[in-house]
């Protein structure tokens, strides 16, 4: 009898583990998609307050940005399959928690949990990929991660549209958060037959002090805007927010003192003395925020105001995911070569595409249909396209070496805090005019305002654009010896 020839070691072990962190990634990038179209169906079952939406979306994003960097430090520490379970097991537990929710507080709650502990369970997926593949076999990996996210980014409303539209199984809205459960469970048993427990030769330490100032701090700047115009504007909000600044002044100080004791602060401020990196950071901080504010309010318009269901507003949000496509394939080429002016344009294309949009919101009342928006928000894809691809490289080219991982935590948490800001200034805008009602024609005027705000978000990153470096200076080829020393702190993209 011959005994077959076994798998290589470690060949068939990573490419399952690979397939399970991936799968973790796209249910995270799903639910961060899929929420917005159910926020009607939300706000009628358990009659949540404009700032309980607000929450239901930012309050995701806001935890997961806040708890990014001391989730890749934890899996290099503890141990990346570890961490993982244990963000999956969270996410898993706090996604039912959200889908049995009899109230807008508690499904607020639920869904900041989620927000952490996904903000474990992701920086482990690039980590791991760090971890178990050469340099010149991640390219490859890397591809099929953003090929995943660039289908979450489709699946998510088109998925949350049908669940909640055909109530599957009738459960309505909370069908979009129970659908995890099952997922999540799989996950855990796959995690911990394949996914190997790898971790730091040489990991940063925890910063805690730091995570509970930025958290602080974060979290008296957007509180305030998301409740303030719902409590009226009163003595202790305006206080809150007078009380962000010198917070966030003290976590500054506090980074600057860690890193002259022990060299490892939750944020470097050294890297904000690169021009390139900050101007990197701002654009990506404005744009997704822009872009979260807009995708937001242009959600409660169709559904509320216009009465489309929720799958018929998924698909009014498909042009824009497909000029993303198309606008991310036509860049790959160029981002090397034009780099900078590519990252404006796309910036100042989505500005046009909002303006566009609602020209046509505007002109159509209520007789809009999703076929009118087909090129506005083609166009506005199509420049998220042409600005995400070299932006990253961009801010990241004059980085040193030994600062890569660091600075793609910091640009990542950036990206999340943006998201939540953008969706709290937004909002304030949008429900001021609504006043506590949902009449048709206050959330067209509504969403009008809302979209000169986020415009001004796409004009703010066109303009800190201006400051990127003119091309980039290193190639992934030449930097091996880098990639390696940033594997264990580089977190996924969200």
């Amino acid at each position: 009898m011959t005994t077959p020839a076994p798998t290589p070691p470690g060949h068939r072990r990573r490419a399952l583990a690979m397939l399970v962190l991936i799968v973790a990634s796209f249910m995270d990038l799903l639910d961060a998609t899929i929420v917005n179209v159910g926020l009607p169906a939300i706000q009628e079952d358990v009659h949540a307050t404009p700032g309980q939406l607000e929450w239901v979306v930012g309050g995701y994003t806001l935890a997961f940005a806040v708890v990014l960097i001391t989730g890749g430090r934890l899996g290099d520490i503890l141990g990346r399959r570890r961490v993982f379970v244990a963000g999956v097991a969270g996410f898993t537990a706090s996604s039912l928690a959200a889908g049995l929710a009899t109230s807008g507080d508690t499904l607020v709650a639920a869904r900041v949990v989620q927000g952490a502990f996904a903000a474990l369970m992701v920086p482990q997926v690039l980590a791991s990929v760090q971890a178990l593949f050469k340099p010149r076999e991640r390219a490859a990996v890397l591809g099929i991660i953003g090929a995943v996210s660039g289908m979450a980014a489709v699946a998510g409303p088109l998925l949350g549209g049908w669940l909640v539209s055909a109530d599957a199984f009738g459960i309505g809205w909370r069908g979009i958060f129970v659908i995890n459960v099952p997922i999540g469970l799989a996950l855990l048993v796959a995690a911990l037959l394949w996914v190997p427990d790898t971790r730091s030769a040489h990991p940063l330490r925890l910063d805690v002090p730091g995570l509970l100032l930025a958290s602080s701090g974060l979290f008296l700047l957007v509180f305030p805007l998301v409740e303030g115009r719902e409590a009226g504007w009163p003595g202790w909000i305006t206080a809150m927010l007078a009380a962000a600044p010198p917070v966030l002044a003290v976590f500054v100080a506090d980074q600057r003192r860690r890193m002259r004791r022990d060299g490892s602060p939750l944020a470097p401020m050294h890297l904000f003395a690169d021009r390139g990196f900050t101007a990197g950071s701002i654009v990506q901080l404005c744009f997704s925020g822009a872009m979260a504010g807009f995708f937001l309010v242009l959600a409660l318009y169709l559904q509320l105001g216009l009465h489309f269901s929720a799958i018929a507003s998924g698909l009014t949000l498909l042009p824009f995911t497909a000029g993303a496509f198309l606008g991310s394939g036509a860049s790959v080429p160029l981002a090397r070569t034009v780099g900078k002016p590519l990252v404006v344009v796309g910036a100042l294309m989505q500005a046009g595409g909002i303006l566009w949009a609602r020209q046509v919101i505007d002109s159509h009342g209520a007789g809009l249909s999703g076929w009118d928006l087909l090129g506005p928000l083609a166009l506005a894809g199509l420049g998220l396209g042409f600005l995400v691809v070299p932006l990253v490289d961009l801010a990241l080219a004059t980085v040193a070496g030994p600062d890569a991982g660091a600075a793609s935590g910091v640009y990542s948490t950036f990206q999340q805090f943006g998201a939540a800001l953008g969706v709290a200034v937004t909002g304030v805008v949008f429900f001021g005019r609504t006043h506590d009602g949902f009449d048709p024609t206050a959330l067209r005027t509504a969403l009008l305002a809302g979209a000169l705000v986020c415009t001004a978000g796409y004009l703010l990153a066109a303009l800190a654009g201006l400051f990127l470096p003119a091309s980039r200076l290193a190639h992934h080829d030449a930097r091996d010896d880098e990639d390696e020393a940033a594997a264990d702190t580089l977190p996924a993209a969200h």
